[in-house]
C-alpha cells in the first residue's frame, strides 16, 4: 500500500516539463521588469510627489520678491530721483551763472569799445579845432605859403592820431595787383610797370592791425 502511495505521489514527466516552463516564464518576466525599471510603489510616488511639490513651492518662494526687496528697490529709486533733482539744480544754476557771465561780458566789451572810441574821438576833436582855427577870418594869412604850411601841420596831427590808433594807409604804386587787397578799376599799357602790376593809386586803401578796412581803387599795367 505505502509503495503504491509513493508512486501515486510521484510527478510525472509531463508535470515535471509543464513546471520547468513555469519556473522559466517566471524567469524571463523577472528579467523584463529589471529591463524596463521596477515599477514605484504608491508611497515612493507621493514621496517623490511631495519632493517636486516642495522644491517648487521653495523655487516660486525665491522668485517672488520679498518685502525687504521692494523696500529697497523704493530706497535705490529715491536716492536716484534725488541725484537727478541735485544735478538738473546744479546744471539750472551754472546755466545762469553762465548767462550772467556773457552779459557781464558783452557790457564790458562795449564800454571798452565806447571808452575807446571816445579817447580817438578826443583826439580827432582837436584836429576839428585847428581847422576851425585855420579857417577862423581873423586868422586867415595874407600869405598862401604860410597858410599851406598850416594846413600841412594839421595834415600831420590827423595822420598821426589815425596811425597811433593802428591804421595804416597802403599805396600800392607798382606791386603786383591782389584782388585781396586791390579793387582794378581799369587796364592800360605802360612801358615801365611790368604786365599785372599796379601802374596807377586812384584811391588809396586802409588797413587796420593787418586787417583791410578798405581796399585801394588802383589801375592795372597791360604790359607793353
Amino acid at each position: 500500500m505505502a509503495e503504491n502511495q509513493n508512486q501515486e505521489q510521484e510527478p510525472t514527466a509531463e508535470e515535471r516539463a509543464k513546471f520547468e516552463q513555469d519556473v522559466l516564464k517566471a524567469a524571463q518576466d523577472a528579467m523584463k521588469l529589471d529591463e524596463n525599471g521596477p515599477e514605484k510603489s504608491a508611497a515612493e510616488n507621493s514621496s517623490e510627489e511631495a519632493a517636486a511639490q516642495t522644491e517648487a513651492t521653495s523655487t516660486d518662494a525665491k522668485e517672488q520678491p520679498t518685502e525687504s526687496d521692494d523696500a529697497s528697490a523704493n530706497s535705490a529709486t529715491e536716492a536716484l530721483k534725488a541725484e537727478l533733482d541735485a544735478a538738473n539744480d546744479r546744471n539750472l544754476r551754472l546755466m545762469a551763472e553762465f548767462d550772467n557771465f556773457r552779459r557781464r561780458s558783452a557790457k564790458e566789451q562795449l564800454e571798452l569799445i565806447e571808452t575807446a572810441n571816445g579817447k580817438l574821438l578826443e583826439k580827432l576833436s582837436e584836429v576839428q579845432d585847428n581847422f576851425e582855427r585855420a579857417f577862423a577870418s581873423e586868422n586867415k594869412a595874407q600869405d598862401l605859403e604860410a597858410f599851406e604850411k598850416g594846413m600841412q601841420m594839421i595834415y600831420n596831427q590827423f595822420a598821426k592820431i589815425l596811425a597811433d590808433a593802428g591804421l595804416e594807409q597802403v599805396d600800392p604804386t607798382g606791386a603786383e595787383f591782389d584782388p585781396n587787397c586791390h579793387e582794378a578799376l581799369m587796364q592800360q599799357p605802360s612801358e615801365t610797370i611790368p604786365e599785372g602790376h599796379v601802374v596807377t593809386v586812384f584811391q588809396k586803401g586802409y588797413r587796420l592791425k593787418n586787417k583791410i578796412l578798405k581796399t585801394a581803387k588802383v589801375i592795372v599795367s597791360s604790359g607793353k
